[in-house]
C-alpha cells in the first residue's frame, strides 16, 4: 500500500508563490499601462473568452505550474536530473511572461505569436522532463499546454484580423 508523502510546506508555499507573484506583476504591471484596455477595442476571434476570464484561468494555470514544481522539488529523483527538469520549468516560465509584455504592451502580435509557438515547444521538452521524474507533475500541465494551443489560436487568429 502506497502512502501520500508528508507535504513540506515551504518548498510548496514557494513554488506556489513564484508562478503566482511573477505572474501577477507582469498582470499588474499590464493593468497600469492600460494595455489590456487595447484589447477590448480589437477585431477578435470566434469563441473569444471575456477579458475577466484570463485572470481567472492563469491563477489556476500558475497553481497548477506551482504544485507540479513541487512534486518534482520533492520527489526522489537524482539532484542533477531535478535540476534539468527545474531549469526547464523556469525557462518556460520566463517565455511565458515575456508573452503578454509582447503581445499587449508593445502590441507585435505576430512576434506574439511566433513567441507562443516557442513557448509551446518549451513547455512539451518540460513536460517530457516532468514525466520522467513525475508523472502527476507532467499531468497537472496539461490544463496549462490546452490553454496555450487556444491562446495560439487567439493570438494568431487576433493578428491576422487586426493586421
Amino acid at each position: 500500500m502506497k502512502f501520500i508523502k508528508t507535504i513540506k510546506l515551504k518548498p510548496l508555499l514557494l513554488s506556489l508563490l513564484l508562478p503566482l507573484l511573477s505572474g501577477g506583476a507582469v498582470g499588474l504591471f499590464l493593468a497600469l499601462s492600460g494595455k489590456f484596455n487595447t484589447y477590448e477595442e480589437l477585431f477578435r476571434p470566434p469563441f473569444s473568452p471575456p477579458q475577466w476570464l484570463f485572470p481567472v484561468a492563469w491563477t489556476i494555470l500558475y497553481t497548477l505550474m506551482g504544485v507540479s514544481a513541487y512534486l518534482v522539488t520533492t520527489s526522489d529523483a537524482p539532484k542533477a536530473v531535478k535540476e534539468d527538469a527545474l531549469w526547464q520549468y523556469w525557462v518556460q516560465l520566463g517565455i511565458n511572461l515575456i508573452w503578454p509584455i509582447l503581445f499587449f504592451y508593445f502590441e507585435m502580435r505576430l512576434a506574439a505569436f511566433l513567441w507562443i509557438i516557442v513557448l509551446l515547444m518549451a513547455m512539451f521538452k518540460m513536460i517530457a522532463d516532468f514525466w520522467y521524474i513525475s508523472k502527476p507533475a507532467a499531468l497537472l500541465q496539461i490544463p496549462y499546454v490546452l490553454w496555450l494551443l487556444f491562446a495560439t489560436y487567439l493570438n494568431g487568429a487576433t493578428y491576422l484580423l487586426n493586421g
